[in-house]
């Protein structure tokens, strides 16, 4: 099978549930996506409302309250939402980048602690926070067990790789800043191996086709691991060839539609998961418009989808959604995006109507000629 690269983008956008919202609960609809990026406590809301039917905020409070859905640190080294039984064997998969950035850190050899001392301090945090403690509460632990100098430099890297939810507490967006902790499951770790081959072929699922480094990309692991994660599961995947010839690697009933199939205009909040999931990000990121969407920071700004790629970004503004984009879009297209405005902000404003404000900044450096609309609600 030789797939063209609409073919590869209707692919990844219907995986993601981005070609036809779907009926599905919240938490299910996490758990085919694989994982939803978290940074800004919103985004999983905003990913969630472009991928589910009916979408009603209230049922991601209510799947994080029950621990049906987990927010933590995991894949790059961030901090994402995923569903509750896909925690342990995600944190497992990339568990090994999450200690060595941490523990090789400057930030955290300051302390003068080794990592065995990191390893003890983590099983007796993990015993700590058997139930939910305050930020306060570890803080005044970690001051007893490591010292009031150390104990800053301790838990930035600690709390990175223990394997520890964030507790909502009701905020807007189910979290505040100032976080509470709970330690996630049982102390013993699912083999790794086991555990990159399950999140290799979830990837698949999720963001397929795609290559070895696309998935090692996804979460920031070795290729050569993935690679030998992906020979202890022979015949799982097949082989399909990319538009500049390359072999793919796939499930082989996983859906693949023709590359013509309607794609229909979203907003992406930020750092959503279609943008940052393939080492190419071409796929659904145009080269030309890479650097306006990532900024220089990390920071991936809310996006206009538009026929299957990023054509633009938005916020909000007093008068509704102001859409700016980066080459002349046909009438449909910004009807569609119209229609995604009111969506958005029939259930968003009444939320929060600074929606990832504190990222606007970055609109004073967006290209000069691009094309300006307010979206009303």
């Amino acid at each position: 099978m030789i797939l063209t690269a609409d073919d590869l983008n209707r692919a990844t956008l219907a995986r993601q549930m981005l070609l036809v919202r779907e009926d599905v609960p919240v938490e299910d609809a996490v758990r085919r996506v694989l994982a939803l990026q978290a940074q800004d406590a919103a985004g999983p809301y905003v990913a969630l409302a472009n991928r589910v039917a009916g979408f009603d905020p209230a049922a991601v409070d209510d799947a994080y309250a029950a621990a049906r859905l987990v927010r933590s640190t995991l894949l790059r080294i961030t901090i994402h939402t995923v569903h509750a039984d896909d925690h342990a064997t995600l944190h497992a998969a990339v568990l090994p980048t999450l200690r060595a950035s941490c523990l090789n850190d400057p930030r955290f050899t300051v302390s003068g602690l080794t990592p065995a001392d990191a390893d003890d301090v983590v099983a007796g945090l993990r015993a700590l926070t058997t139930v939910p403690r305050t930020q306060d509460e570890i803080d005044a632990w970690l001051r007893g067990r490591v010292g009031p100098d150390a104990a800053p430099a301790v838990w930035w890297a600690v709390r990175r790789f223990a394997r520890l939810r964030h507790v909502p507490d009701g905020s807007t967006w189910a979290f505040a800043r100032r976080r509470t902790y709970a330690a996630t499951g049982d102390d013993a770790e699912p083999d790794r191996t086991q555990a990159l081959a399950a999140y290799a072929l979830r990837w698949f699922a999720a963001f397929g086709p795609g290559t070895v480094a696309d998935v090692a990309q996804a979460a920031m692991v070795r290729r050569g691991d993935v690679r030998a994660a992906l020979e202890t599961v022979p015949g799982a995947l097949v082989e399909v060839t990319g538009p500049d010839g390359r072999p793919l690697l796939d499930l082989p009933d996983a859906p693949r539609p023709d590359g013509r199939a309607p794609a229909p205009p979203r907003l992406l909040g930020m750092w959503d998961s279609v943008l940052l999931a393939h080492h190419d990000r071409s796929r659904v990121v145009p080269p030309q418009h890479r650097a306006h969407v990532t900024r220089r920071n990390g920071d991936v700004l809310p996006t206009l989808l538009v026929d299957g790629r990023v054509a633009g970004v938005w916020r909000l503004v007093d008068d509704g959604v102001e859409a700016t984009a980066f080459d002349p879009l046909p009438d449909d297209a910004w009807d569609g995006l119209a229609e995604e405005a009111s969506r958005l902000l029939a259930w968003a404003s009444p939320r929060d109507p600074a929606l990832f404000a504190r990222h606007t900044h970055w609109w004073a450096s967006l290209p000069t000629d691009a094309q300006r609309r307010v979206l009303p609600a």
